[in-house]
């Protein structure tokens, strides 16, 4: 039977609203990269430390954004986190280093984070602080994180900053760090989390194996309990200025969820 000419527009039509559909569903996660990064800091360094990560990252078509957090308390980090999380186009991979691992574990529920991405940083489940990860860890030699001082404030000791944090570093970048180092106050790391976002979301970590500031054996502990895709780099725990082409790597698998 002949088709009429209505009939023919009809069927060219339903292909035409088909097609896209099923494009759409036959679509993986990694079809569709994620363009929004948001740097999160740690304690002692700020976020001036992820300028490397910044240059790779924009020069590849991301838009790269960095919180600068006050470290003053869990609550505020993350307010500062989620602030800027607001102000995202879209869906964002969330990068925390070091203290700052526990900021994103909480602030990572917002629903405009797509990933998680720890770099050699702390990464507790709901209902623990950032302390109790380190239970249990063997001793460490050459962390130069000294006690509270009368303000309750946690400082590095610049003696000590070059080879316990910054080891794969010159001396004289060190030593600008430690100059200019953001303290943090201690009771931040007694603080419990009362979300823990990797456990809903794709989450990825770097394990600096040379970190002096934080275990590498208290990472792997951790980022194997999660179900992390972990990538070991030899390095210190500023492997994210030392090794940036490697920790970018990273990042960019977590924006294609691969």
């Amino acid at each position: 039977m002949k088709k009429t000419f209505a009939q023919f527009f009809q069927i060219a039509m339903f292909v035409c609203l088909c097609i896209p559909a099923l494009s759409v569903l036959a679509a993986g996660p990694g079809d569709k990269p994620i363009k929004n990064i948001v740097f999160v800091h740690g304690a002692f360094a700020d976020g001036s430390g992820f300028k490397k990560l910044y240059k790779i990252l924009t020069e590849k078509g991301y838009h790269v954004t960095v919180v600068q957090n006050p470290l003053t308390s869990l609550k505020d980090d993350v307010d500062a986190t989620t602030r800027t999380l607001d102000k995202q186009d879209g869906p964002t991979v969330l990068v925390g280093h070091s203290w700052a691992g526990t900021v994103i574990t909480e602030a990572g529920v917002h629903p405009k984070v797509a990933s998680l991405v720890y770099i050699a940083a702390f990464q507790p489940d709901a209902g623990e602080n950032t302390a109790q990860q380190s239970e249990g860890a063997p001793k460490m030699e050459g962390s130069g994180i000294l006690p509270p001082d009368e303000n309750g404030i946690l400082y590095f000791d610049r003696k000590q900053f070059h080879k316990g944090f910054a080891a794969d570093l010159s001396k004289e970048e060190a030593d600008f760090m430690a100059a200019s180092q953001t303290p943090i106050y201690a009771a931040c790391f007694a603080t419990p989390v009362t979300h823990a976002a990797w456990k809903t979301k794709p989450s990825y970590a770097v394990l600096s194996t040379e970190d002096h500031a934080l275990s590498p054996w208290v990472q792997r502990k951790m980022y194997e309990r999660a179900g992390d895709k972990v990538t070991a780099i030899k390095a210190s725990h500023a492997v994210f200025i030392s090794q940036p082409e490697a920790v970018a790597k990273v990042i960019i698998a977590a924006s294609l969820q691969q």
